[in-house]
């Protein structure tokens, strides 16, 4: 093996040959000339990338390694490191984006004389675009050539992807592998939320022009800023920092926008002090003990009141106002406590008391890690020196889903546009009233533009929050959309209901009749493939424009509830057709969806298994069945981790005649109609149920 050869786990092999990771452990154990570890551990080993593709190859399961998984593989298995090894690609690209013609001539020399080239010629655009190293604490370095060198093999795979995709496509793809192999390292933001808070920080006049994120991550927040002439980030992880740098400049492009990104403790070390920014947008950490809280006793930050030491979430809050303009605006996520805790009450109120915070939004479970916890929103006003009409707080309930399925808790069950337009329609009224201004509208703002919805949103006079406890906790201010509805909806709801089990009566399955034990000859899904009776699909790539069938949506027989995601190198995604059979990989018990007209042309989401079947040899509707058998379920599970995982092609199911399968079929089709109207009926129940207890506590509904 050549020394530093890329080396490749067990999880880089599955993906390179479109397997499961249980099949690369039957070749480990089927097959004696496997490849030897040449690293890892014990429990997870590492092996020669050049060794494991000429053993595909041989085997006939790899024609050819697609460009991007040999450069991801390059990435990972890198001497120095992923990391560096990300950040030297996001360098070169860059380099490439900007000055594309100095690209090519660099690339037409040996790998030894490239890497002396290029590392001058970094130092140029890094200075150019991130200014000069020295004195301003930049968070992007300029490698040098022995840095560089054992990278130029990579850099010249990563140069070829982009020339396909483009250099943000190209960096944003290995930026997102390393951050899928990494979840724990790191906190992300996800887009749809990030494009919310972007939308949220817009005054009415047009997008922020100048943006802050004083805790950037991995820049998401800034990156859904559209069109801005200056973004500034500060981060405390050197490495993020840097690798936050060059994501933003191959996001902006060429000089559209001054960018600034340093590295440091934000609230012990300012990296921009004298900064006045139109907006900040924050997604700051929660819950730290250890934020300053000794060392800066007297900031000038503090405003609004000196921060308990378990309040850092309010210091945060206070950052963000001091690095704005007047007028301008701030949206953090705030963990729901700090809308509540009685240590920061006082600090609440006088944000109340003064009209600097504006509006709490509080989100569905599922928007932003940690996952189970509904965060809110915080939008902030920075006070000018006029007078102001008296302050009234938006206050925004979306953490309560519409309908009361259980299901549809979770990141990949969030439906972003539904949300989106929950909360802007409830947060443009508002914001719109207040631009008006004092001379203009005598009355506070936003009480006449923003409508209260019932159950979603409301305006409250400050003077009503100002208690001994100031909690700022939408759901304590709002009803339930049950009962802010009233007995109409309720009615309505009983009305569903009821014709939801007048349906599941009717679809009953008669008395059973008991016959022998059927002794069919049995087949299984790889057997069917083989023979070219169904072709077998899986999911989790593609993007552009498009609804995703996701796990969760099989799982909760829903219509399709995820997005493909607008960037990274193009990839078609699989589409589902009339006809198609989806099966769960994981965790998703005996559960098999065949696909109507109304969900044919989403995506295949991840986590999923698709089974076309030929309507000449084979009946959708008998292949869903019998695959949800349990004994069938058990036979085709493997039960090595702590999740259960289910290999489609070991699924069996008998060898019948057509029109014996659609006899089975017809009767299979009949019980999924039966457990969709008793799914209904019970969503329905727990409505009605909940919605009475609300209307009877309330005074709404009568005992009559």
């Amino acid at each position: 093996m050549p020394e530093n050869a890329t080396e490749v786990t067990a999880a880089g092999i599955a993906r390179l040959a479109g397997v499961g990771r249980a099949a690369v452990s039957n070749w480990r154990r089927r097959h004696t000339d496997f490849p030897k570890p040449v690293g890892g551990t014990e429990t997870s080993p590492s092996f020669a990338l050049p060794e494991i593709e000429q053993w595909l190859r041989d085997q006939g399961k790899l024609a050819e390694v697609p460009l991007r998984e040999r450069v991801w593989q390059q990435l990972s298995g890198h001497p120095a490191g992923a990391v560096p090894a990300l950040f030297h690609v996001g360098c070169a690209l860059l380099l490439a984006q900007e000055r594309p013609t100095a690209w090519r001539e660099i690339t037409a020399v040996s790998d030894a004389r490239m890497a002396g080239v290029l590392s001058l010629a970094l130092n140029e655009v890094l200075t150019a675009r991130f200014g000069p190293a020295s004195g301003t604490g930049r968070a992007v370095h300029s490698p040098d050539r022995s840095e560089l060198l054992p990278s130029v093999p990579l850099l010249r795979g990563a140069a070829e992807l982009a020339a396909g995709s483009g250099a943000r496509d190209a960096f944003e793809f290995l930026l997102g592998r390393q951050l899928d192999a990494n979840p724990r390292q790191y906190t992300l933001t996800p887009p749809g939320l990030a494009d919310l808070m972007a939308a949220l920080a817009d005054t009415g006049g047009g997008p922020p022009r100048t943006v802050l994120d004083p805790a950037a991550g991995t820049g998401t927040l800034l990156g859904a800023v559209p069109r801005p002439t200056a973004l500034y980030a500060q981060e405390s992880d050197p490495d993020l920092a840097a690798l936050t740098a060059l994501r933003l400049a191959l996001h902006a492009g060429p000089a559209e926008c001054t960018l600034a990104v340093r590295t440091g403790d934000t609230l012990r070390t300012d990296a921009f002090p004298g900064l006045t920014a139109d907006a900040v947008l924050c997604h700051p950490p929660f819950n730290e003990r250890n934020w300053g809280h000794d060392e800066l006793a007297y900031d000038p930050r503090w405003e609004y009141g000196f921060p308990a030491r378990t309040e850092s979430e309010l210091a945060w809050v206070q950052h963000a106002l001091a690095h704005l303009r007047e007028g301008g605006t701030a949206v953090l996520l705030m963990p729901p406590a700090a809308a509540s805790r009685r240590s920061g009450r006082r600090i609440r109120a006088d944000l109340l008391r003064r009209g600097a915070l504006r509006a709490v939004i509080a989100l569905p479970a599922g928007a932003a890690p940690p996952y189970g916890i509904p965060l809110h929103l915080w939008v902030l006003r920075k006070p000018d020196a006029g007078p102001h009409p008296s302050p009234e707080l938006l206050l925004v309930d979306t953490a309560e889903p519409a309908e009361p399925a259980s299901d549809r808790s979770g990141r990949d069950r969030l439906d972003w546009p539904a949300l989106h337009t929950a909360v802007l329609d409830a947060w443009r009224p508002f914001n719109g009233e207040a631009e008006t201004g004092p001379a203009s509208a005598p009355s506070p703002p936003g009480a006449e533009n923003s409508r209260p919805r019932p159950g979603v949103s409301r305006t409250v006079p400050v003077i009503e929050l100002l208690d001994d406890d100031v909690d700022l906790a939408p759901a304590r201010h709002l009803p339930s959309a049950a009962a802010a509805d009233g007995p109409a909806e309720l009615t309505d709801v009983r009305d569903r209901l009821t014709r939801s089990l007048r349906l599941a009566d009717s679809l009953t399955p008669p008395p059973v009749e008991i016959s022998d034990l059927a002794r069919w000859p049995l087949t299984t899904i790889g057997e069917l493939a083989r023979a070219g009776a169904l072709q077998l699909r899986t999911g989790g790539t593609g993007t552009g424009p498009g609804s995703v069938l996701t796990e969760h949506d099989v799982l909760g027989s829903t219509s399709p509830s995820g997005n493909l995601p607008a960037d990274g190198p193009h990839e078609d995604p699989v589409l589902v057709e009339p006809g198609d059979v989806v099966v769960p990989v994981l965790g998703g018990g005996s559960v098999a969806r065949v696909i109507d007209d109304a969900t044919a042309g989403a995506a295949l989401g991840r986590n999923l298994q698709l089974l076309r079947p030929d309507p000449a040899a084979l009946d959708p509707w008998f292949l869903a069945g019998f695959l949800r058998g349990t004994a069938t379920n058990r036979r085709a599970s493997s039960y090595a981790s702590t999740a259960t995982r289910l290999d489609a092609r070991r699924l069996q199911l008998p060898r019948l005649p057509l029109a014996e399968q659609q006899r089975y079929g017809e009767r299979f089709r009949t019980l999924a109609a039966f457990e969709d109207a008793l799914r209904l009926a019970g969503q329905l129940g727990g409505r009605l149920v909940q919605g009475m207890y609300d209307g009877l506590t309330d005074g709404t509904v009568t005992p009559e």
